[in-house]
């Protein structure tokens, strides 16, 4: 399998060329999950239209067929460049089980053939993920390890917590081709889960809104959840809070959430999926010395609100028992320990992340990108329990209910794991955060 993946990007690349028009070919496959278990989402790219939108799959050969659709998509750029976005979904598959596709139409062509795996059956099950946030099509530092364990068959899904190509919109729209280009290689084997990050902003975010295909939510991949296993994964965008709008975007995404939190909290639902992970890109706390504003700043637009909404995302997040935040934005990472309102809430001095008292923090944003990295603080934060700006990213197994672990890959160190973390829980829920002392 590893060598039919690197044939298939060497052959895609040279075909190509960098900076290529787009074709009639399928071009930018990327698989992202569907609101049920028995479904994939299948996103391609051409230069016209190809009538259909067709895609072909089987467990052994591609017997079976899937339609969907095409939207046109015109960059907000001074050439107003404009591509055709397939999008098919695929039901009714098998759990756990192992799919070889190819996307396209009979009458322009396919596309090489790929593959995929289902999740299994139920939630007793320890779901892999690589996390990471601020990866460019130029120095993309983690990628090419990324496709190495992509192709071992490491992950079940990749987490990308926004700014991607830096930016997508540059060159009218070209870069945002050329980056969609560079994470087919594993994005087609593999869901690429998404949430947006403020290089996304342009033209009200419409090449990622356009790019990615998410689940539910709002329809167009800025919130929406998922279930993966014992865990109910919630993304959300935290530039409704600095890209000031008036049509009452926070608004909406908050209410959203709070819905969301209590459904996930229902009784039966957090018995079958007791974890509850949120997903965005700018952190409520970092120690970075060149975003004092966001770092120190007792008033974080993420965490309290600002003119565009002013209810508290820490607070509902915490009285929703939310048991781990990952973000990005600051280009390093960091482990942060359990917080609440400024306030260290530990499990215990020799336990810090048993039953913590407060959610988690983690921040994975070095996964490379143009703008290199970011410097810490010399001395941290009470806050800072382990951080480096080494290229690198992060990796998580949620093993069963009561237990999570998570570690960092340095990618400048050959793949060395320059941290780790078990977040172990014997409760979850609504009400079971003790941070108010």
């Amino acid at each position: 399998m590893g060598f039919q993946i690197c044939f298939v990007v060497f052959f895609l690349a040279c075909s190509r060329g960098i900076g290529s028009q787009l074709l009639v070919q399928p071009e930018q496959i990327h698989l992202s999950y569907g609101e049920r278990p028995s479904e994939m989402v299948v996103t391609w790219v051409t230069g016209n239209s190809t009538l259909l939108s067709v895609v072909e799959y089987g467990r052994q050969g591609l017997t079976q067929r899937a339609l969907g659709n095409y939207t046109i998509f015109t960059d907000g750029g001074k050439l107003h460049r404009s591509m055709f976005i397939h999008r098919v979904k695929i039901t009714g598959l098998q759990p756990q089980t192992s799919y070889e596709y190819h996307c396209g139409s009979p009458a322009k062509g396919w596309s090489a053939i790929y593959f995929f795996r289902t999740m299994p059956e139920g939630v007793k099950w320890s779901p892999r993920f690589a996390i990471y946030g601020d990866m460019g099509n130029s120095n993309p530092q983690s990628l090419t390890r990324l496709q190495e364990e992509t192709q071992r068959g490491a992950f079940d899904a990749i987490i990308h917590v926004g700014d991607f190509a830096y930016d997508m919109d540059s060159d009218n729209a070209r870069v945002g081709d050329e980056f969609m280009r560079q994470i087919e290689s594993v994005a087609a084997y593999i869901p690429y889960m998404t949430c947006p990050g403020n290089h996304e902003n342009s033209y009200n975010f419409s090449n990622y809104r356009n790019r990615f295909t998410m689940p539910g939510g709002d329809g167009t991949g800025m919130y929406y959840s998922w279930n993966v296993g014992p865990a109910h994964i919630v993304s959300f965008s935290t530039e409704v809070y600095y890209y000031y709008t008036t049509d009452g975007a926070a608004k909406r995404q908050y209410e959203w959430l709070e819905a969301d939190l209590i459904e996930a909290n229902k009784a039966e639902n957090r018995a079958l999926r007791p974890w509850i992970i949120t997903t965005a890109h700018r952190p409520m706390y970092c120690s970075d010395s060149d975003e004092p504003k966001l770092c120190t700043n007792i008033l974080n637009f993420v965490r309290v609100g600002s003119k565009a909404y002013p209810k508290s995302l820490e607070t509902l997040f915490y009285k929703h028992g939310v048991d781990l935040q990952i973000y990005a934005h600051e280009h390093n990472y960091e482990r942060i320990w359990p917080m609440y309102d400024f306030k260290v809430c530990n499990g215990s001095r020799e336990y810090p992340y048993t039953n913590p008292k407060a959610p988690v923090h983690i921040i994975t944003g070095s996964a490379g990108c143009k703008e290199g990295r970011e410097p810490f603080i010399k001395k941290g934060l009470p806050w800072s329990a382990f951080r480096s700006n080494d290229y690198g990213f992060s990796r998580m197994t949620i093993h069963n209910n009561t237990h999570l672990y998570l570690e960092q890959v340095s990618d400048d160190k050959n793949g060395t794991v320059i941290d780790k973390m078990w977040l172990k829980k014997d409760r979850h829920g609504a009400g079971t955060f003790d941070c108010l002392w």
